[in-house]
């Protein structure tokens, strides 16, 4: 096992978890976030999107979908639990499906606010 697929201890997961990734969760080994959509539209892109960033980062999360909501699960097979692999995955999700070009100014506005025919993902 290489460093990065040893697993981490339960609270450091917790831990680092409160501080990195505020809107995932520790459960059953699994290290784990839920995106709700505006429909499956939204669905679709997020999930293509954690594929993406899946397989070009050769590590592969368990993915459950629905109507408006993605659920990624994270978890190192090779090392039996979650590894800084999961970690650094986990905030390249984050920073991809959360991106608001909108909110950082420059020439990209992000989708309008104030017209739901556009929105496609609901932002914590």
């Amino acid at each position: 096992m290489s460093r990065e697929e040893k697993p981490l201890p339960e609270q450091e997961v917790v831990e680092r978890l409160g501080r990195e990734l505020p809107h995932w969760r520790y459960e059953n080994g699994w290290i784990r976030r839920k995106y709700k959509t505006h429909g499956w539209k939204g669905t679709l892109m997020v999930v293509n999107t954690v594929g993406h960033l899946a397989e070009a980062a050769w590590h592969h999360p368990d993915i459950a979908a629905s109507y408006a909501w993605v659920e990624v699960k994270l978890m190192t097979h090779t090392a039996k639990g979650i590894t800084d692999k999961d970690f650094d995955l986990a905030k390249k999700i984050e920073e991809v499906v959360c991106w608001r070009p909108g909110k950082e100014g420059g020439a990209l506005e992000g989708t309008p606010e104030t017209d739901q025919r556009f929105a496609y993902i609901k932002y914590d």
